[in-house]
């Protein structure tokens, strides 16, 4: 599986609209061949920054991804709202296919 976190600090007038400004390029993710997950998250601690945490089965839907059209277009779009360049991971998680229950933390009751 690659797993990928995107960490986006946008310009403050974009903050409020930037789940929408970013919605076709989500859904048309979430809806590839080879996508595992899509996920944006916004910051308790710093409203105007957003983390995309997403996954791909292999390098092939990975790199599908990439140069699909609707990856051109997102980026078009996030281009005017962001306040500087996004940070990045991009790592190959061997053996993983998705979310693992997490084994130190479990519900009580």
């Amino acid at each position: 599986m690659i797993f990928i976190a995107v960490r986006f600090t946008v310009r403050p007038d974009s903050a409020d609209t930037w789940l929408s400004l970013v919605g076709p390029f989500t859904e048309a993710t979430r809806a590839e061949p080879g996508n595992v997950f899509f996920d944006w998250s916004r910051s308790v601690d710093a409203p105007n920054r957003f983390t995309l945490l997403e996954a791909f089965t292999d390098e092939a839907a990975g790199a599908a991804h990439v140069g699909s059209e609707h990856f051109r277009a997102g980026l078009a779009a996030m281009a005017g709202a962001i306040a500087e360049t996004p940070e990045i991971i991009n790592v190959n998680v061997p053996d993983q296919h998705g979310w693992g229950a997490m084994a130190e933390l479990s519900p009580q009751g």
